[in-house]
């Protein structure tokens, strides 16, 4: 019998799935993880941010602005042309209801001139401005840089996230390992008839949940990955490996509570805004009250104009004219309309200033929150140490007298939890505290 024709379709089909596989493993290949320290983070974060961005251009529009209030003081100049066709003009001799009779007049007129004003005086108006300008760029910066440590603190919780599970996850890989070299265990004294059956379904769902544990945690990394990612301006499903050093993930030593107050006091950019806002405030009460202040420029005009119908007698010529002098303005009814624009600006800067005060009040009160709350977080990172030591000691006891056929499973299995727990809790512990203390930054304008 010829198998030739089998042989060559069983080749094909065997490079189909060899070229198939070859394919999917290519399809399937594991992202390499890319390390990233907090410093980095930030400065991705600094380059990529669509908020910092916009910040950004805001900044650039009130520098703008600030060359458009000194533009106010150049004159300014104008020119100005006319041509018009004139109609006949009739007059009525007999009266409205009579036919008027109908007096040629020059048909074309032509006009061009230019004129130019230059503010000499107008109250301090655009001097005021300018100075409005200078403040609201001042106040975008401060505004930038308020949303950048935003960004910055953002970035920490994402970053150390990431951090917290990844421990979560290795932790809990090494516990797998020992829960399943355990289960071994039990099963070996359960055929040897030591042990129940029941302990081994229970040492089974115990394993079961912990594999589930780590689904959940694996699934948390790359939901806080992509958050990182996306303000860091990277692709989604790039996989980031948070590099914390020895030094960043000791705890930092505080100095007073009375340093930090004072250096809100002069960083913190919350107060930066209330400060400028409050200046805005008092730049335009003062504007407001210079509305009654006269104004006086010096202006110039020429002109050609054609025909001369200004001046007696007139002429069908071409004809030009100009003159130069200074003007003067009096706003009369500004001084009984002004005064409740007055009172609208005054009520605006009173308003400001309580809320200025409000700011201060709820800054002291944001530093000192978080100040108590990093020494907190300090000292339970010391008690989730303690425990560790205290778990770690229970859980050989148990595991000992387990084996040693004087100690339930449900009491082997409560140690092994209390221990893995107490393992959670510290690196929750040292993350918070590093957390609470970017707050505590955040606050007082240095993070």
């Amino acid at each position: 019998m010829n198998f030739s024709p089998y042989k060559r379709k069983f080749g094909m089909c065997m490079s189909f799935l060899l070229s198939s596989l070859f394919v999917h493993a290519q399809h399937t290949t594991v992202k390499p993880e890319i390390p990233l320290t907090i410093t980095e983070v930030w400065q991705l974060a600094d380059s990529n941010s669509r908020k910092l961005q916009m910040k950004q251009l805001e900044v650039l529009a009130a520098e703008a602005g600030i060359k458009v209030a000194r533009s106010e003081r150049l004159p300014e100049v104008a020119a100005n042309g006319v041509l018009a066709y004139i109609f006949q003009m009739p007059i009525y001799e007999k009266g409205l209801f009579h036919t008027p009779s109908q007096y040629p007049v020059e048909p074309k007129y032509y006009k061009v001139s230019a004129d130019a004003y230059l503010n000499l005086y107008n109250g301090g108006k655009t001097n005021r401005e300018i100075a409005a300008s200078k403040t609201e760029n001042e106040l975008a910066v401060a505004n930038k840089n308020l949303t950048k440590q935003e960004i910055h603190y953002i970035a920490a919780v994402y970053f150390y996230d990431v951090y917290r599970n990844r421990s979560y996850q290795s932790l809990l890989k090494q516990d797998i390992k020992e829960r399943e070299k355990q289960l071994q265990e039990i099963r070996e004294l359960y055929k040897n008839g030591t042990v129940l059956k029941s302990d081994v379904l229970r040492a089974e769902l115990r394993l079961s949940k912990q594999k589930m544990l780590l689904t959940e945690i694996e699934n948390s990394i790359h939901i806080a990955a992509q958050k990182l990612n996306l303000l860091i301006g990277k692709q989604d499903d790039m996989m980031l490996m948070p590099v914390v050093s020895d030094m960043e993930a000791d705890p930092v030593l505080l100095k007073g509570l009375s340093n930090y107050l004072s250096e809100a006091e002069s960083r913190s950019f919350k107060l930066q805004i209330s400060e400028k806002e409050q200046q805005l405030a008092v730049l335009k009460l003062k504007q407001q009250k210079s509305n009654v202040l006269p104004s006086i420029g010096f202006f110039a005009e020429y002109m050609y104009a054609y025909p001369q119908i200004q001046f007696y007698p007139y002429a069908l010529s071409l004809y030009s004219n100009g003159m130069a002098g200074l003007k003067l303005k009096v706003p009369i009814s500004s001084f009984y309309t002004n005064k409740h624009k007055v009172r609208v600006a005054e009520i605006q800067l009173r308003r400001q200033e309580v809320e200025d005060e409000e700011v201060k009040e709820n800054l002291r009160q944001e530093v000192q929150e978080y100040y108590i709350r990093y020494q907190e977080s300090l000292k339970r990172i010391e008690v989730a140490s303690e425990n560790i030591t205290q778990a770690s000691e229970s859980y050989r006891i148990v595991q000992n007298t387990y084996f040693n056929q004087l100690a339930l499973l449900t009491d082997l299995l409560d140690a092994e939890t209390q221990l893995l727990q107490s393992r959670f809790e510290l690196t929750t512990a040292k993350v918070n505290a590093r957390i609470q203390y970017y707050q505590l930054q955040k606050a007082v304008g240095t993070l």
